[in-house]
Order: C-alpha cells, then sequence, then structure tokens
C-alpha cells in the first residue's frame, strides 16, 4: 500500500475533480477498513525524505484532523479513537514524527510539530507519552539549526496544547531554560524566533519562574534584549511576549517597568509598523488589567488586596501621553474606507482612549492643548488627529470635566461634519459626535449638551451627512443611534426628536436603498438607527410607528418575491427587516390604543416571518424567530391560531444543532409562546418537551443552549400548570444531575465560571416555574419527593459562595416558591436544610433590591409554611 499512498495523497489533489474525487473516496475507505494501518501510513509517508513534499504535507495534514476537530462531540470521539488504538502502533506513529523534525523539508517539519503537539494532547492528560518532553530536550543544543527550530515550535505547540497541571515543574523548568537559551543571539534567526514564540505559549506554565526574582529577572532580560534584534519578526514576536507578560503577569511588572517603556517609547518613534504596534499594544494591555482592577476592587484599596494596582499608567502619562499623540498623525490615506484596517494611528487611538478610562480627569489637560493646537490646521492629518484625540477621551473623564469641552466643541464639530473637504476628518469627526451622544447625553447628566435650541441643527446636520460617502454616512446613523438612545428615560414628557420623527425615518430609510448601501456597513447602520429612533420614540409618534410597519412589510414582502435568486446581500437584508419588524411590533404592542391599530397586520407580518424560513441563512431565521416571539407576546392568546402552521418550523428550529444560535433563540420563542397561550399550547407540549429532552442528551448540541432548555421547562409548567405532571419523571432528573454537576466548580477559569452560573439559573428557573405552576392544584404533593434535592442544591450552592447576583435572586426565590407551593408540608424540609436560615438573612441585608425584594417574598412564603 505504500506506493499507492503516495499516488493517492498526490491525485487528491489533482485539478481535474473527477480524479481528485476518486482518490478522496479512497483514502476515507482506507481509514474506514483500517485504521491503525491508514494512520500508520500517513505517519511512514511525512517521515520518508524520499516522498514528494505535497504528499508529506497532505498525510501530515490528514493525520492532524484524525486527532482534533472544531466539534466538542468529533474531539471527544477521535481522542477515544486514538487511544483505544495498539500501543505498539501508536508507539511507531509517534516514532515517525520525532523522526520528522529533523527532516531537510519545512513544511514536513513544521506539520509533523503540529501532529506531534495534537497527540500530546490527547496522552499527557491521560498520563501516558512521559518521555517525550525530556526526548524533545535530550540533545536540543547539539541539533542542526533546522532540527532545533522544528524542536522549539513542537515545544511551543505542546504548551498551547496541553493544559499546565499535566506538564510537572522539572519539566517547565527544562523548557524554559531551553526556550531561554534558544533566544541567545548566537543562534540563527529561524531558531530564536522558534524560541521567542515558543516561550510565548509557555508563559502561562511559569507561574513559579515568575515568582522566583531570580529567575524572572534572567526571563525579562532576555525577552527585552530580544526586543533589539535585527531581524523584525523577532523584534515583534519579542513585543508579543511583552504584552502577554504585561496581562499574565501584571503585579510582577514594577521592576521593570522603566525599561519597558523606554523600549517601547523608541518602537513606537522609531520601529517599523508591526513591532510599533505590538509597542503601543503593550501599554493598552496595561491599560485593560488596570481598568479590570480598578473596576473590582474601586478605587480603594486595602493592604489585603489580592491583586494592587500599581497605577502604571497613571505613573507614565507625562511621557505615555505626548507618546501617543504623535503617532495619530501617522494615518494612511484611505484608512476610512478599508473596514478591516488597523495601523499605528488607530492603534495609538484606541490606547489613548483606554488611558482616559483608567486616568479619568487627569488626562483632559494632557490632551487638551495638542486638539486646540491642531483642529483647524491646513493639513488634513492634523484636523483629524486633533478630532480622533477628542473622540477617544471621551469616556472616562468626569461629565464636570468634559461637557464644557463638548458644549464648545459641539457647535465647531457640526460645521466640519458638513464643511471640512476632506472624507477623513468628516468620518472621524460623525465618530466623535457620536462618542459625544454616547458618553455625555441622556436623563442621567445634570447638565445636558443637547436641548430645544441645538437640536435641531444636530438632526439638520447628521441627516445631510447621512447622504455623505458611505463611510462617513454610517458614522451619521451612529451618531444618530446614540441621540435617540439618549432620549430613551424621558418618558412621556416630550423629547426634542418628536418633531423630527418623520423626517429622520424617511432620511434612515432612504439611506437603505442608497446603491452604496452595503459598503462600509451602512445599510445595517441605517436600520440600527432607525430601530433605536423607533425605541426610544413616545406616545405622539405612536402612530406614526404603526405607519411604519406597513412600508417594512412591504420591503420584505418584495425581498420575498425575488427569494429565488436570494444572495447573501438578500438574506442579511430579511434579517435585518425581521429586526426592525421586532422593534416595532415590541413598541406598538406595549400599548393598549396603539395595539389594536396594529392587530390589523398581524396575519400578514405572521405569514411573512414564516416565509423567510424558506431560506437558508441563519441570520435571517434568527431574526424571524426574534420577530416571532415578539408577535406572540404582543398578539396573546389570538397567537394560537398561527401555531398549526408555525409549529413545523418550531420543531426544525428545535432540532438545528448546526446553526446553534437560532436553536437557542427557537428556544427562548417557546418561551414566549408559552406566556401568550398559557394552558392553549398544550396540544404542542408533547412535542416540543420530547425535542428539548433530546436536545440536553445531545453530545453534538453547543453547551451554550442548555441553560436556555431548563429556563424554558419553568416556561412550560408555568403555562400548563398540573398537566406538567407527565413530564417530572423526565425533567427532573435531567434538572438533579444538571444541578449536581454545576455545583462543583473547583478549579473552573472566569468564562467556565460564568457559563455554570447560566447553568444554575437555568436550572433554578426551572424549578421556580415547576413550583409556580402547581400551586394551588390538588397535584402538589407530587412534588414533595424532588424538595429535598431542590433544598439540598440551594445548600450546595450557598457552601460554594460563588453565585452571582443573578443566580442568588433566583435561588432565593425558588426557596420562596417551594415554601409557597408546598405550604405546612415545606415546613419540616426547610428547618432541617443546612442554610436556607443563613441563606434568607444574607439576601434580606444585600446591596441589590432585586436580591432583597425577592427575599422578602420568600421570607414571606416560608413564615406561612413554618407557622402552619
Amino acid at each position: 500500500m505504500a506506493m499507492e499512498v503516495t499516488h493517492i495523497l498526490l491525485n487528491a489533489q489533482a485539478v481535474d475533480g473527477a480524479v481528485r474525487k476518486q482518490a478522496e473516496d479512497s483514502l476515507k475507505q482506507f481509514q474506514d477498513q483500517n485504521l491503525p494501518v491508514f494512520l500508520f501510513s500517513l505517519a511512514a509517508e511525512l517521515a520518508s525524505d524520499e516522498k514528494p513534499v505535497e504528499s508529506r504535507k497532505l498525510a501530515g495534514l490528514i493525520l492532524k484532523n484524525a486527532l482534533d476537530a472544531k466539534e466538542q462531540h468529533l474531539k471527544i470521539e477521535f481522542v477515544q479513537r486514538w487511544l483505544l488504538l495498539d500501543s505498539t502502533v501508536r508507539g511507531q506513529i509517534k516514532a515517525f514524527l520525532l523522526r520528522t523534525l529533523s527532516t531537510p523539508s519545512l513544511d514536513a517539519r513544521s506539520t509533523a510539530s503540529q501532529v506531534i503537539a495534537k497527540v500530546a494532547g490527547i496522552e499527557l492528560p491521560h498520563k501516558q507519552w512521559p518521555e517525550l518532553i525530556g526526548s524533545l530536550l535530550s540533545n536540543l543544543p547539539q541539533l542542526p539549526a533546522h532540527a532545533k527550530q522544528a524542536t522549539l515550535d513542537t515545544l511551543g505547540y505542546i504548551c498551547e496544547e496541553v493544559s499546565p497541571d499535566v506538564v510537572d515543574q522539572d519539566h517547565v523548568n527544562k523548557i524554559l531554560t531551553a526556550v531561554v537559551q534558544g533566544m541567545n543571539s548566537t543562534e540563527e534567526n529561524d531558531v530564536r524566533l522558534a524560541a521567542i514564540r515558543a516561550l510565548y505559549n509557555a508563559l502561562g506554565f511559569a507561574q513559579a519562574n515568575f515568582s522566583n526574582d531570580m529567575e524572572r529577572d534572567y526571563i525579562m532580560r532576555i525577552v527585552c534584549e530580544t526586543t533589539l534584534s535585527p531581524d523584525v519578526k523577532i523584534r515583534r514576536a519579542a513585543f508579543e511576549c511583552l504584552v502577554a507578560i504585561s496581562s499574565t503577569y501584571y503585579e510582577k511588572l514594577a521592576p521593570y517597568i522603566q525599561d519597558i517603556f523606554n523600549i517601547t517609547a523608541k518602537a513606537v518613534k522609531e520601529d517599523e509598523e508591526p513591532v510599533a504596534l505590538q509597542a503601543i499594544e503593550f501599554w493598552s494591555s496595561i491599560c485593560d488589567e488596570e481598568i479590570d482592577i480598578l473596576e473590582e476592587y474601586g478605587a480603594d484599596f486595602s493592604g489585603d488586596s489580592d491583586v494592587p494596582c500599581f497605577y502604571f499608567i497613571k505613573q507614565a502619562l507625562s511621557f505615555l501621553i505626548p507618546l501617543l499623540l504623535e503617532t495619530l498623525l501617522k494615518q494612511e490615506e484611505d484608512q476610512d474606507q478599508d473596514e478591516g484596517a488597523w495601523n499605528i494611528a488607530m492603534a495609538g487611538g484606541t490606547c489613548l482612549g483606554l488611558v482616559a478610562r483608567t486616568v479619568g480627569d487627569d488626562i483632559v489637560p494632557l490632551v487638551m492643548p495638542f486638539i486646540e493646537e491642531n483642529i483647524t490646521k491646513p493639513d488634513w492629518r492634523q484636523r483629524e488627529a486633533a478630532t480622533y484625540a477628542f473622540g477617544s477621551i471621551l469616556e472616562g473623564p468626569s461629565p464636570e470635566k468634559l461637557v464644557p469641552l463638548v458644549n464648545m466643541a459641539l457647535n465647531f464639530m457640526l460645521t466640519a461634519l458638513v464643511k471640512d473637504l476632506n472624507n477623513h476628518v468628516k468620518d472621524t469627526t460623525a465618530w466623535t459626535l457620536g462618542r459625544m451622544f454616547e458618553f455625555l447625553h441622556g436623563s442621567a447628566l445634570d447638565a445636558p449638551i443637547i436641548n430645544q435650541t441645538n437640536c435641531q441643527q444636530i438632526i439638520t446636520v447628521l441627516l445631510q451627512s447621512m447622504k455623505d460617502v458611505p463611510n462617513v454616512a454610517e458614522k451619521a446613523c451612529g451618531a444618530l443611534y446614540f441621540l435617540a438612545q439618549g432620549f430613551e428615560d424621558a418618558g412621556s414628557a416630550s423629547s426634542p426628536l418628536t418633531p423630527f420623527f418623520q423626517d429622520i425615518v424617511q432620511s434612515l430609510l432612504a439611506v437603505t436603498h442608497r446603491e452604496d448601501a452595503v459598503e462600509s456597513r451602512l445599510r445595517t447602520a441605517a436600520y440600527e438607527a432607525l430601530n433605536e429612533v423607533v425605541r426610544c420614540s413616545n406616545d405622539e409618534t405612536a402612530p406614526l410607528v404603526v405607519q411604519l410597519a406597513p412600508v417594512i412589510m412591504m420591503e420584505l414582502h418584495q425581498t420575498l418575491e425575488g427569494q429565488a435568486s436570494a444572495d447573501e446581500g438578500q438574506n442579511e437584508l430579511q434579517g435585518l427587516l425581521c429586526g426592525c419588524l421586532q422593534v416595532i411590533i415590541q413598541k406598538i404592542g406595549s400599548s393598549d390604543q396603539t395595539k389594536y391599530h396594529f392587530m390589523q397586520y398581524a396575519d400578514q407580518i405572521m405569514s411573512l416571518f414564516l416565509r423567510v424560513f424558506a431560506s437558508r441563512s441563519a441570520t435571517a431565521h434568527e431574526e424571524a424567530m426574534l420577530a416571532i416571539g415578539a408577535l406572540a407576546y404582543a398578539t396573546g392568546p389570538d397567537f394560537a391560531k398561527y401555531m398549526t402552521e408555525f409549529y413545523k418550523f418550531l420543531e426544525s428550529g428545535l432540532q438545528n444543532f448546526e446553526d446553534y444560535q437560532v436553536c437557542a433563540i427557537t428556544v427562548g420563542v417557546v418561551g414566549d409562546v408559552c406566556r401568550a397561550l398559557e394552558d392553549k399550547i398544550l396540544p404542542y407540549c408533547d412535542g416540543i418537551m420530547t425535542q428539548l429532552l433530546k436536545d440536553l442528551s445531545s453530545n453534538q448540541l453547543h453547551r451554550s443552549v442548555k441553560p436556555p432548555i431548563f429556563s424554558c421547562f419553568g416556561d412550560i409548567a408555568l403555562a400548563i400548570g398540573e398537566n406538567f405532571e407527565k413530564y417530572l419523571l423526565y425533567a427532573m432528573p435531567m434538572l438533579q444531575s444538571a444541578a449536581e454537576l454545576s455545583v462543583n466548580t473547583a478549579g473552573a477559569d472566569d468564562e467556565m465560571l460564568e457559563y455554570t452560573n447560566s447553568l444554575r439559573n437555568g436550572i433554578l428557573e426551572a424549578f421556580s416555574g415547576i413550583f409556580q405552576g402547581f400551586k394551588g392544584s390538588p397535584k402538589t404533593q407530587l412534588l414533595m419527593p424532588y424538595a429535598p434535592h431542590v433544598l439540598q442544591f440551594l445548600d450546595s450552592l450557598y457552601v460554594e459562595k460563588d453565585m452571582d447576583d443573578v443566580v442568588t435572586k433566583t435561588a432565593i426565590g425558588v426557596l420562596g416558591d417551594l415554601a409557597d407551593t408546598l405550604g405546612s408540608n415545606a415546613g419540616p424540609f426547610i428547618q432541617q436544610s443546612v442554610s436556607s436560615k443563613e441563606f434568607l438573612k444574607e439576601c434580606l441585608s444585600s446591596d441589590d433590591h432585586l436580591v432583597k425584594e425577592s427575599a422578602e417574598w420568600a421570607k414571606l412564603a416560608i413564615s406561612r409554611a413554618i407557622s402552619f
């Protein structure tokens, strides 16, 4: 088969489609019939210097894809499959891979490095291949440069692939030693680059080494020296390493910060752009760390605070600000046209914005002279840089400091937006106006920057600006979005926007019809602004919102008529129109007088939404589903008439594992429909519950959909009350096992903890809905067997002490629901519960008024249950 494999691998890359297809089928057949020999042949192909480079490369790629997959369920399957292979075969494959690291072929070496890391990712956590790291390191210093580079690459990939707890400290020390030696200036450039990248990946393993002053000093010295390498790729990688160190080991940086400032400042001023960008990124990363610390701990640090803030940014301020302001003048001619553009001016502005959020008012006097000096200069670069600087510092400093400046600048900015001759300046001006409205406009501010007097001028300028080139028009739509949002809390009081409502809507619709609306996200921005204007409108404009409904319906109808030729743009447009209708439905449905006028359109709207499901676009499906949820809420029990036709789409949404967002949204819509129909949903519940239970037991469905499914059990139980009886037998064990899993969070990172809390909340919402659903029914005794488990779950959550406020509120609510529904029967259980009393006491004195409210209701329900 050996010769044949080479032939098949080459044919699998043939230009001729038929030849390629036949080769792919042969490979698939070989894999299915004899996996061990198939993988062995691929590894042998990769290792053989006699074979063509193309077949070796593909062999390695197929081997890698047989060990790993993006989908979690396939990943688990591949891991099991590899571990079940005969250990002799695995040993031979691994030997081939290690041998390939010294091959002259760069492609083969590089592929082998990645495959070794994938195997390590499977075997090391299972305490297998313990000799791997030792064998990679054993004769590293003696190897020729190309093999040394491949070995360092491999070590880096292994560190990326496995978690730090599977590599013992002795090996970590040896890896770091090898890597730091590889960064030595006596080594060849390829070796140094591989070494610095490996260090980048190994940083998470180096906790102990960074806690040791001598070792940390040594690592930091070598990294800082490497930033001075003559090779631009190495300099860039060294700065990337510094960025990673700044976020991983912020608390260890104090002794080095002055040197790092000098190195980064030199790079920002003099080095090539890829290096300068990373040097700026270092300071952005420090800002992120300090913003997080200041938000988490407040401004007052006690001596025992876990992570003290070193105020590096505050200390460097007077040097850092001039450095960043200088970068703003290094714009590229057409960066405003290019959506993905990223250059030194943009990085500098982004960093300036982060500095403003870190130090607040202190930044203003350092930046204002630059703005005043450059804002009226004839050179567009200076005007744009000054405008960008102003926009960047509008979040962070206090309104007291900024409002007077904004009041002075507003008129100037409005004039510039219409009259400046440079598009780039206009683009940044519109963005800056948007930032003014986002951060310094709204009912919470004492001194409003927008009033009846200047509102007309602002709207006239923005509407005119929406006719400008796409990138400027898009920013103007964004500014209008924030302008409308600021009036959201005006209540029924007349909003200054009311007299202009019709003009604004007409202008935004005109933007959506522009020939060039697909450029610069313009069409999307126009619909987002329209939605916000509708959402924040008040009763006076309600009749106009009702009139907008048929206009948007007509547009959606037109896109559906052209369905046969639907392209991606058409699908995106359908999604935007469904989103717009959703906002209109929510707005009109929230008041009885407009709801009555709106009902005339309900049937037509529903049939349009159902037609959207014929398109194959996940985005359009999501938006249509969300809009149907809003329609169900607005129409209430009348929604029942749509269920026969809608049910099949609901079911296929619940089965859509591929586009899991569609599945998650559909689950949410089931909740909306339950609330609208109440017990009229009963005929559909068997199908819905069957599908939800299937979803929960599937390992193919993305984990993020599981919490909303549990909540959905609660929605269904609330809607159908004691009729939920027949599902208890299936739903409760599922809830109980998920509850047990969600309690233990030892060693979980922030992301995992966030997911666990959303899972807990979903489970608690299910319990809450089930208890409330059975309340007052003769069948409440059916819940008695489950009460001890629910209380035990609450106890263990209380003991873990890592619930967020949302979970705390739902948990204390469940305690109340249990007492309320089971009455005196709940008394003994609650009295036996380990922590109910303490938990209740803590929640009653909570700072969060929602938690407190929930606890007061629980206290009432418990006192009734216990005093019977």
